[in-house]
């Protein structure tokens, strides 16, 4: 995973120079531009045994990894010489009033179309650790992703031990077959989709799985040292459950935020999620080479890709080993023990255990008092089958996923577009419910009815408004966790329990000291999650389900945050080289149609 930024003489003279000013006068830290292109093409990849042509960044899967300071100005330009409509999404970044480089498609901009291209501009303010980027359109991140890793500002140390060495790991998943075909197959027929082939480190699924010993991805490590290792889920569609065997992780940030610092011998990350964990490497080589595990964690009922991903850690020999008898070949090799695939528990414990650093350096700046309240149930239902069709959801209905029973159909106009030029009149409304419009026994028996609503309804928030959010899963076609993810901002997890939410009771135990703050956050299997945010970064910011399977079925919204009063609280004007048309998708063809399965004039 290379990175494409290549400097210029000018840019060498711009270090060479930075380089001097903080020897001579080490503050302020200096920020730079960087300069990136990322190529989408067309590139052969084998895995298990089996050879297909996918989209691809820069010939690379997984994509180039791209490297910035905190305060630095990102340019990235994307060229699609694809024949798919792309658009990228710079996962966790603020978007400070540069909603237009945000990247969900239909959501802060149209796709970039064949042949076209889009630079992706923004700042990084106050933010430094793991995050990454993925195309934001389709299922088309199931290849196109890469690490996107923010250093502090020079100078800067970490709040914790420096590493001896840094190691990106990102979770992926492989399809031998298209993931587009599957996706769009699903919709049609309003079944599940087929499920992975194998899960991959690095791009790498590892020798569990036949023919793919060749294809493992191998840490090699130097006894007594400790190793950052930099851990992202971008799986499609399944949390995953992570350990190296004898070994154990010190985890010190979720989301690009310190956590105070804390050991697990395993850890659980959800699609979207990033993880910063320690490794100590032990104190002399211990004749052995270790597995490094993932495996779903599972809550729903649905089916799942039920294999295991391995990596192999190996100890580097000094000479004193190399003369000894043993040999790389003959070491044991030991396998780590991870929690069942439904345990809960254990995800609960995990959870709970991650806390904000909360002191003077890195305070936790926690909404103590709170101007809209919402309460958003999550989970799946169905559309009815259109007629003259027959379809496989259950019972010969489609499946389908809302946010408080209101499916999201994505609009033929960028929504950030419509919100800026003042022509939301067509494209959306501004009536998206507050509370459930009929509420019920959320975690109980399952009402009769399933159906749910569709439209392209948003929530309007005046610029600096503090909003708490309850998301509450639902027993509609089974309890499951669902990972949701808010564009534009971090937000701080005040509360999780399961069963119902209790207004009356349940804030008197929220965490208003030092929740940990991240941008993706599970909504635990039968049970709900508290969040807390300052509204003050104007956009329009899409938040969804990341199961790629549950967006797909309508698990997503937005919200309109208004400008300021004040000119640094307004977004910016457009970029001149914004993709501006919109072209129908099967996403938009399928939210033509109703749940009587006739096709409507939408308000689009």
């Amino acid at each position: 995973m290379g990175v494409s930024f290549l400097p210029s003489p000018a840019f060498l003279g711009l270090l060479l120079f930075s380089f001097v000013t903080l020897s001579l006068h080490p503050k302020p830290a200096v920020a730079i531009t960087r300069h990136y292109k990322l190529d989408v093409m067309l590139q052969n990849v084998t895995r298990l045994c089996h050879t297909k042509s996918m989209v691809t960044v820069n010939g690379k899967f997984p994509g180039p990894r791209i490297v910035a300071r905190e305060g630095d100005r990102l340019l990235i330009k994307v060229v699609n010489n694809v024949q798919n409509n792309i658009s990228i999404h710079w996962h966790g970044i603020r978007q400070l009033r540069s909603g237009w480089a945000d990247g969900p498609a239909y959501v802060t901009q149209c796709p970039i179309q064949t042949g076209q291209s889009y630079v992706y501009n923004y700042t990084i303010v106050g933010q430094r650790g793991t995050l990454w980027w993925h195309a934001h359109i389709s299922w088309l991140r199931s290849t196109l992703y890469g690490p996107l890793i923010i250093l502090p500002k020079l100078g800067t140390p970490y709040p914790f031990v420096k590493p001896y060495k840094e190691v990106p790991i990102i979770f992926g998943e492989w399809f031998n077959a298209d993931p587009e075909a599957i996706i769009n197959q699903a919709l049609q027929t309003g079944g599940g989709p087929n499920v992975s082939d194998a899960y991959t480190i690095n791009g790498l699924p590892g020798p569990l799985y036949n023919c793919s010993a060749k294809d493992t991805f191998k840490l090699k490590v130097k006894p007594g040292k400790t190793y950052l290792l930099r851990l992202i889920n971008a799986a499609l569609n399944d949390e995953l459950l992570f350990s190296i065997a004898n070994h154990t992780f010190t985890v010190v940030e979720a989301d690009a935020v310190y956590v105070k610092p804390f050991d697990t011998k395993t850890l659980l990350i959800a699609p979207g999620q990033t993880t910063n964990v320690l490794l100590k490497t032990k104190p002399h080589h211990p004749n052995a080479k270790f597995f490094m595990t993932a495996r779903p964690y599972v809550t729903g009922q649905g089916t799942f890709d039920n294999s295991t991903v391995a990596g192999i850690l190996e100890y580097e020999e000094s000479h004193k080993t190399i003369q000894s008898s043993h040999s790389t070949k003959k070491l044991p090799l030991f396998k780590p023990n991870l929690p069942p695939l439904n345990d809960t528990s254990f995800a609960t414990k995990f959870t709970s255990k991650l806390r904000s650093l909360a002191n003077a350096q890195f305070p936790a700046n926690v909404p103590q008092k709170v101007d809209r309240q919402f309460f958003f149930t999550v989970g799946l239902g169905t559309n009815s089958c259109p007629q003259n069709q027959t379809c496989q959801g259950p019972n010969g209905t489609m499946f389908a996923a809302s946010v408080n029973n209101v499916s999201f159909a994505m609009p033929t106009t960028a929504l950030l577009q419509a919100h800026h030029f003042g022509q939301s009149k067509d494209v959306y409304t501004p009536d998206f419910p507050v509370n459930p419009l009929t509420p019920f026994n959320y975690t109980g028996n399952p009402p009769n009815n399933t159906i749910v609503s569709n439209g392209t309804k948003l929530v309007v928030l005046p610029f600096n408004t503090t909003v708490e959010l309850i998301m509450q899963d639902t027993s509609i076609l089974g309890a499951e966790s669902h990972p949701l993810h808010l564009h534009g901002f971090n937000f701080f997890v005040v509360g999780q329990g399961f069963g119902n939410f209790d207004p009356n009771k349940d804030p008197a135990n929220f965490n208003l000291i030092d929740p940990v703050e991240r941008n993706t956050v599970g909504v635990p299997s039968g049970g709900w999650v508290a969040i807390r945010f300052l509204a003050d970064n104007p956009g329009v910011w899409f938040m969804h389900c990341h199961l790629e399977v549950h967006t797909s079925w309508g698990l997503k919204m937005a919200w309109v945050v208004l400008d300021g009063k004040l000119p640094n609280q307004k977004l910016l004007p457009p970029p001149a080289d914004l993709p501006s048309f919109c072209p129908m998708s099967i996403y938009l063809q399928r939210s033509l149609i109703t749940h009587d399965g006739i096709e409507e004039k939408k308000q689009m």
